[in-house]
């Protein structure tokens, strides 16, 4: 079996939250704060997916890292 390097699955980058001044308070529909929430959701539900990939390959590896 193949080494599994950090490199193959990275977690997913966390998005950047827009400051307030990002919005022009113009009643935007959708404004990018709410674009930002959607956005979060999906990398939140990213990351908890690739954590339990994590997990499993560290419970298939035994924890063991090989030299």
């Amino acid at each position: 079996m193949p080494d599994i390097l950090p490199d193959d699955d990275p977690p997913p980058d966390q998005p950047v939250r827009p400051s307030k001044d990002d919005c022009c308070g113009g009643g935007c529909n959708p404004c990018i704060l709410d674009l930002y929430e959607e956005v979060l959701q999906r990398y939140e539900a990213e990351l908890l997916a690739w954590r339990e990939r994590k997990m499993k390959r560290e419970k298939d590896v035994g924890g063991c890292v090989s030299s």
